[in-house]
């Protein structure tokens, strides 16, 4: 399959590795002006932009979002539906070079869709519902601001609740160095959005975590 992946530069890496070499690719830049032309010689798109719109180009072949943020039904309010199918997923790093693609469906009648082009894709799946956040990332980001949390009280350091997650989860990561792979930013937009959608007291950002993001900053190792 010829796969376009709008945005997705930073995790080229990772997606060659999850879908492998049988396909060819094209990362394509965001503000491409030939944007149209590349979608149209896809097989299937990624479209990994903070806001996806792939579809107002009217496409008939299957688009893949990020919607870690927001949701389909978030992104598709008020506007008519796509001729193609859309499907939701984890567009994080470290997040998508897994056996399970996390998948949520903008309509379920494409569920048969989804499951022929991830045939085709070489990944197995599983649908999960149209949230913001997925499930992952929604437990992810909640285990990395209660690390928050407990550093900016002062009760461990850096190092000994990395290492501590580490060894008592056997996590691959530490939550700090979990965070600093995904992008301090990304992990801070994500709570922000998931408290915004379900105002639970879990996803208030800690405030360390807002004054790194706010700086620019990530977490030293």
């Amino acid at each position: 399959m010829h796969l376009l992946i709008v945005g997705g530069q930073t995790i080229e890496a990772e997606l060659r590795r999850k879908f492998g070499e049988a396909h060819s690719y094209d990362f394509c830049p965001a503000a491409a002006t030939d944007l149209t032309a590349r979608l149209a010689a896809a097989d299937v798109a990624f479209d990994l932009r903070d806001w996806p719109e792939l579809h107002y180009e009217q496409p008939r072949q299957p688009l893949f979002y990020d919607t870690t943020a927001r949701s389909l039904a978030q992104i598709f309010e008020g506007e008519k539906p796509p001729f193609g199918p859309v499907f939701g997923f984890c567009g994080l790093p470290t997040l998508l070079d897994r056996p399970l693609l996390e998948v949520s469906l903008h309509d379920p009648a494409t569920a048969d869709e989804l499951a022929a082009v991830c045939a085709k894709l070489g990944t197995d799946y599983r649908l999960i519902a149209d949230r913001v956040g997925l499930v992952t990332p929604r437990v992810l980001c909640m285990i990395i601001n209660e690390a928050c949390y407990t550093l900016q009280e002062g009760t461990a350091s850096v190092a000994d609740i990395d290492q501590g997650m580490k060894l008592g989860t056997n996590y691959p990561h530490g939550p700090f160095e979990w965070a600093n792979h995904i992008g301090v930013a990304r992990v801070y937009e994500t709570l922000e959005c998931l408290y915004q959608d379900t105002h639970e007291e879990r996803y208030k950002v800690c405030p360390l975590l807002k004054s790194m993001y706010l700086r620019g900053e990530s977490f030293a190792l």
